[in-house]
């Protein structure tokens, strides 16, 4: 079956929770990636990259509570368990040890725009919807593209 076939299956008021949920398992993923890359990172402007990323782990750590609590509000359940995040998730598996910088800048860069990708599909399914979820995932697509966008002209 394909995607959009089984979307036809979802009930339309179902849809933004599913689709909140795959952004907040995104979300998790992309902060534990964050910390991975904190704490392994090596060599050239080590400081400014590790000042770096706690700003990006604080930012998907923040927006993952605001999505579950958008969740909650909707009438469902929010999933952010361990072995959801890592049976579901979108991003890539983060290699594990130590990186030099500029690898750990362009891991992060990739996993930032794999989430971003994953708001917007989420915020245009929830669009007619449910506008008030898609403004509050705008928002945060927002602060994820603009973390992107630092993330590349540090690696260049």
């Amino acid at each position: 079956m394909r995607s959009g076939d089984r979307k036809a299956l979802i009930p339309s008021h179902l849809r933004p929770r599913q689709a909140l949920q795959q952004v907040l398992v995104d979300l998790i993923e992309l902060h534990l990636q964050g910390k991975a890359g904190h704490w392994n990172a090596v060599g050239r402007n080590f400081r400014d990259l590790h000042l770096q990323l706690d700003d990006i782990v604080d930012t998907a750590r923040e927006a993952a509570d605001t999505v579950a609590e958008r969740i909650r509000a909707l009438g469902a359940a929010a999933d952010g368990r361990s072995d959801m995040v890592a049976a579901t998730t979108t991003l890539p598996t983060f290699p594990d040890g130590e990186r030099d910088t500029a690898t750990v800048a362009a891991l992060l860069d990739t996993r930032l725009r794999a989430t971003a990708a994953t708001l917007r599909q989420a915020r245009d399914e929830v669009d007619v919807e449910d506008p008030p979820t898609a403004d509050l995932l705008h928002a945060i697509n927002d602060d994820l593209e603009k973390h992107a966008w630092m993330m590349r002209a540090e690696n260049r």
